[in-house]
């Protein structure tokens, strides 16, 4: 079959151009296939990176009609099935099938030194910053070698599988928005270490990572890091679970993130749903304790009172009690968890 290979080209000091190149290619041909056919037999001049073609090293991520994939694992038979899936009209569909469009573009949230090849400095600033190998008192030399049973080191099987391939970082809202934050990638390696039994820092750690927004507070919750990973490594669970480990050891009052988590919770806890007329002032007033906190919400409150959007009342939800339940039950389980990772320890 012929399709239709639409690019994204960048050269330096200019702007960026779609340029179009007509491949022969199979169903079963993967992107990195098409690619290298176009720049072996058709311009040579078409820049992107490429190393293992088996979804080992990371080096060929790119936006593939609209997401952050592996070039080398994604095939031209999926990616039109995919486009047929985006869209409701069967005439569209059958247009799709018979002169199939593929879109390529560089990653996103780095900026592009040529064609689909960005710069990932950023990318590996980042992960530096979270410290993502183990402490320097654990990887002194012992008597004999460092021990973890079975359970220990199937902690860190998930997020051992990440390549590095940068499509989680690409896609993240968070980073797009907040140049501060990490990232997914280096927050899911942040989590490696945080539950690795052969490191000592634990504690500095989870202080580092709860600072503002560059940290997990910083996490959108928006899902598209665990929907393109390629690897399975769900980095929004390993922010998650980082989360719950700084909960854990925290007060409402030690900032207003944890505030916000554990406000949240209380107020399901007890109607079912939240509460809006103490869901501010508990979180940003503080229970009346922050005042600069308590001025910065009072025009917001003022102009719901003005249009009817603020409650006087609140009604407690139908099934509150079976809510109430399912937290204190979750609560437990983590209670219980937690007492079981400290005898292991």
């Amino acid at each position: 079959m012929e399709v239709i290979f639409k690019i994204i080209r960048h050269k330096p000091n200019s702007f960026p151009t779609l340029q179009d190149y007509i491949v022969k290619a199979e169903p079963t041909n993967t992107i990195l296939d098409c690619l290298n056919q176009i720049k072996w037999e058709q311009d040579g001049t078409l820049a992107f990176r490429k190393n293992c073609r088996n979804t080992i090293c990371g080096s060929c991520a790119m936006r593939i009609n609209g997401r952050s994939a592996l070039a080398c694992k994604e095939n031209v038979g999926s990616e039109i099935e995919f486009l047929k899936s985006s869209v409701s009209n069967i005439a569209i569909k059958k247009s799709i099938a018979e002169k199939p469009e593929i879109t390529i573009a560089p990653l996103g949230n780095m900026p592009v030194i040529k064609d689909l090849v960005v710069d990932m400095s950023s990318f590996w600033d980042n992960l530096e910053a979270v410290a993502p190998y183990v402490s320097t008192a654990g990887r002194q030399i012992p008597e004999r070698e460092f021990l973890q049973t079975p359970s220990e080191r199937a902690l860190l099987d998930q997020t051992g599988n990440c390549i590095m391939c940068g499509a989680c970082y690409s896609e993240c809202n968070a980073r797009e928005v907040n140049q501060n934050f990490v990232g997914p990638h280096a927050l899911a390696k942040a989590y490696r270490m945080v539950a690795d039994s052969r490191d000592n820092n634990t504690e500095n750690r989870l202080e580092s990572y709860n600072k503002n927004t560059s940290g997990v507070w910083g996490c959108t919750r928006c899902y598209n890091c665990n929907t393109v990973c390629p690897m399975d490594v769900a980095p929004l669970e390993q922010i998650t679970k980082i989360k719950q480990e700084i909960l854990d050891r925290k007060q409402k009052d030690d900032s207003r993130s944890v505030r916000h988590r554990k406000v949240l919770i209380d107020l399901v806890k007890k109607g079912g749903w939240i509460d809006e007329r103490k869901f501010g002032l508990q979180v940003v007033g503080n229970q009346f304790q922050d005042l600069r906190g308590l001025l910065s919400i009072a025009p917001l409150g003022l102009r719901m009172l003005r249009r009817g959007k603020f409650p006087l009342k609140f009604e407690t939800s139908e099934g509150t009690e079976q809510v109430r339940s399912l937290i204190e039950a979750v609560q437990q389980e983590e209670i219980e968890q937690g007492a079981i990772r400290q005898l292991n320890n």
